[in-house]
This record gives structure tokens, sequence and C-alpha cells, in this order.
């Protein structure tokens, strides 16, 4: 069953959304090579729980972290570890934040350091698959449209779209209905309303789309080894159209901080 939300709902997972937001704008500041994960985990959970929020992830079917982090051919669920990072890498950092008794949930795909063209080429479609699946999220379309918008850009720069693992509705669970794959034919699945709160999130690899979970229980990763990027927004129809709830920008103005301070 679907739950759509009214504005005062909505703008209590926008709460949740934008402390999210702005740890992983913190996490942005201090991720280059050398760094562990569990250092970034522990930084997080730190920021999440100052603002008088809770980790979303942390407990959540018993995953053991506050993050899941996501190194080069990991696609999702990634628990941190104490290797450090080295140039070249890529991380997916996905975390979650539950305040008011509502969720923020989002990801952000960052390169460590220096990374190859077609590397930087995989981040920024996945990242535009996300863009235009969000455009769809419209009174009147359907989910299908959203899953068809990411697949097709997707695949038409030769990228394979995860199938196993999809987007989902927000709210005071984590994991609400309706599901929302990153693939799909435009005109189908359940219609978009009012108040709907989604996750979108693309999870787009270099190579094969097929995945495998690792022994540890959680890790996905990518079949062929090769590396896979994934983008996250929360996003919720108001007034018939799609408005972003979490924030990129707390992330790019760090990042445009640690690129001038190279110069």
């Amino acid at each position: 069953m679907i739950h759509y939300k009214n504005k005062e709902e909505i703008e209590l997972i926008r709460e949740s959304a934008l402390i999210v937001s702005r740890t992983l704008g913190i996490l942005a500041e201090i991720i280059q090579p050398g760094i562990s994960p569990k250092t970034l985990d522990k930084k997080a959970e730190e920021y999440i729980r100052d603002q008088g929020a809770l980790p979303g992830f942390l407990g959540l079917y018993d995953f053991p972290a506050t993050l899941c982090i996501s190194i080069n051919e990991q696609v999702v669920h990634g628990i941190p570890g104490d290797k450090p990072l080295i140039d070249g890498d890529i991380i997916s950092v996905d975390c979650g934040a539950l305040k008011n008794n509502y969720y923020g949930d989002h990801a952000f795909t960052f390169a460590v350091g220096e990374i190859s063209d077609k590397i930087k080429k995989l981040l920024r479609i996945t990242k535009e698959s996300l863009y235009l699946g969000i455009e769809q999220m419209v009174v009147g379309k359907r989910i299908g449209d959203i899953g068809y918008a990411v697949q097709h850009h997707a695949e038409k720069n030769r990228f394979g779209v995860v199938r196993q693992l999809v987007g989902h509705g927000l709210g005071k669970k984590m994991h609400e209905a309706p599901e929302v794959p990153n693939f799909g034919k435009r005109g189908s699945g359940r219609k978009i309303k009012e108040g709907l709160v989604l996750a979108i999130e693309p999870m787009v690899n270099l190579g094969t789309k097929n995945v495998i979970q690792l022994a540890d229980g959680w890790t996905i990763v990518t079949a062929d080894r090769k590396p896979s990027a994934h983008f996250e927004h929360n996003v919720a129809v108001v007034d018939g159209q799609p408005e972003i709830l979490s924030t990129f920008q707390y992330i790019e103005e760090a990042l445009m901080k640690k690129q001038a301070s190279f110069i």
C-alpha cells in the first residue's frame, strides 16, 4: 500500500533529507586517498547524532554501520572497512537519517583523486539519468516512465543498468511502496499521484548489468568486476510536479573548495 504524504509530512522528510545532504557535504571535504571508510562512517554518525537525528541505516535489517560505502566494482550496501582509499577509486556513499519519525536517504558517488575519462563518463551519465528520471515524476505519469528515462539514457551510452535493486517509497519507513526500478516501459506501473515521495536511485555499471552478492551477506558487486556508480535523491510530488527534497549543493560546494585549493 502506498502512503501519500501531506505537505507537513513532506517537510519532515525534507528535514531528514537535508541532514543527509549536509552529512554528505562534510564527507566530501575529507574524501581523499589515504582515508578509510570507517573514518568516514564515524564522522557521519557523529554529525547525524549532533543534529538530534539517528543514523537511518545503523541496525536497519541488522546493517552494522551508518553508511553504505561501495568502492569501485561494489554497487551498493558495502560495509565500511579499514582499508584506505587510493587514488583512482570511486566511492558510492549512501546515507540515511531518521528525525521526527521520518527518514531521509540519498547517495552520491565520489572520485578519489584522479580517475579515468571513461569512469568520469560513467559518473556523469548516472547522475544525468537520475535527473531525467526525476523529470518524469509528474501527476498522471507512471512509475515505468521513471525507469524508462533512466534506462534509456544509461543504455544509449552503453552502460549496464542494474535490475535486481530498485528505488523505493520513503516516509516513516526507510523502504515503502512502491518499488522504483531503474528500467521499464513508458506508460507502465502505478500512476504517480500528489503526495508521492520516492527515493530514486540509478545504479549503473561500466559493463554488465548483472550483479552478485558477496559472502558478507550485504555487499553487491558487478558480475564482471567493472566499476559501478550510484546517485540518489529524495523527491516529492508537490502541486503535480517533482520537488527534490535532498540536495547535492553541499557536496558541490565542498568539491569546488577542494579543487580551488589545488590551483
